[in-house]
């Protein structure tokens, strides 16, 4: 018997269709900044040190031939960052609408308790920002 690995993530990488523009988006809808790294890796990838793991941003023809197949821009999942109230929910919301982000679901009073709207970032991945009453986010950023 193997022993289980640790419960942890390490980089979740999402392909994305336009590395400038992606970059673009994060630094202007979100207000973060990538990882400093050398020129020729900052040409071809981008990381953000997020709490506890890394967000990489590549382009997807390179995650297509590095995958060997074809591959299509992010479907069928939610990338969630949480708030502590549905007042700082708004408050984002209120960002994403200044910068031009493209709003899918303005936030309200969801079906579990909590507050939640959804946008989504220049490749099609979706974004929730949310407020759940029964979990906080702690100082650190960390969630539960």
């Amino acid at each position: 018997m193997h022993a289980p690995l640790d419960q942890r993530l390490s980089i979740l990488t999402l392909a994305v269709e336009d590395l400038d523009v992606s970059r673009q988006f994060y630094a202007e809808v979100f207000g973060w900044s990538p990882i400093p790294t050398s020129e020729e890796e900052a040409a071809n990838i981008a990381f953000y040190q997020l709490n506890g793991f890394q967000l990489a941003l590549y382009p997807l023809a390179k995650f297509a031939e590095e995958h060997g197949g074809d591959v299509a821009p992010p479907s069928g999942f939610t990338l969630a960052y949480n708030l502590n109230s549905t007042e700082e929910v708004d408050a984002a919301f209120a960002r994403f609408r200044d910068t031009g982000a493209t709003i899918l679901k303005e936030p309200e009073m969801v079906f579990w308790g909590g507050y939640s709207g959804y946008i989504a970032g220049p490749s099609g991945e979706q974004w929730e920002i949310a407020y759940n009453p029964f979990t906080a986010v702690n100082a650190d950023g960390t969630f539960g």
